[in-house]
């Protein structure tokens, strides 16, 4: 009577272990995003995770998707706070909270964005129309209450809010100071000549 011939090992461990190395590798890429002057580089996630290199690559099929994943974890919560602001209070008032919570996110992350050109990050950017649309509804509906102008176009204002927003993050050493007289600025210059001194507060 003939052995039988050995069977092969489950399949279900093998799943676990690409899921845990897909995990540790974004995990590890998360914490890269968040350091200044660090190199997101496959090998820098590897090493942070405590994975090879090719097991990176195999885990996410390669460095842009990679940081598209981890890009995304990390806006995925600054687009819902923005939905859930605009559900919860008066757009002018979701538009004053949102940006100094904006800034705040722009000033731990912004480092990481000077990595990014010339990828090919389809969820990031997904995400990242979402939050304009977010920020651009807080306009619309600030602007419909009268608490902002109607003579500047909602695109150009979106745009500027955005680029003195990173502009500040920036800025080196970061100064909640600086956070604060942007915010004062930007929002006396977006406020409605005719909104009464009761609303002129941020």
């Amino acid at each position: 009577m003939s052995t039988p011939a050995p069977k092969p090992a489950p399949a279900p461990k093998r799943r676990a272990d690409a899921v845990r190395n897909r995990q540790l590798a974004l995990d590890a890429a998360m914490a890269l995003l968040a350091e200044p002057d660090r190199a997101l580089t496959v090998e820098a996630i590897a090493a942070r995770a405590g994975l090879g290199a090719a097991t990176v690559v195999r885990a996410f099929g390669g460095k842009d998707a990679l940081l598209d994943a981890a890009i995304a974890r990390l806006l995925e919560p600054v687009v819902r706070r923005a939905r859930d602001l605009l559900a919860e209070a008066a757009p002018y008032d979701a538009l004053c909270t949102f940006l100094r919570e904006l800034v705040a996110f722009q000033t731990a992350h912004h480092a990481a964005s000077d990595q990014l050109g010339g990828l090919d990050l389809p969820a990031t950017t997904a995400l990242r129309a979402d939050l304009v649309a977010a920020v651009e509804e807080m306009l619309d509906g600030a602007r419909r209450d009268g608490r902002i102008r109607s003579d500047l176009d909602p695109a150009l204002a979106t745009s500027l809010i955005g680029a003195t927003a990173l502009a500040v993050a920036r800025a080196e050493p970061s100064s909640p100071g600086l956070t604060d007289a942007y915010l004062t600025v930007l929002l006396d210059g977006l406020r409605s000549p005719a909104a009464s001194p009761s609303a002129r507060g941020t």
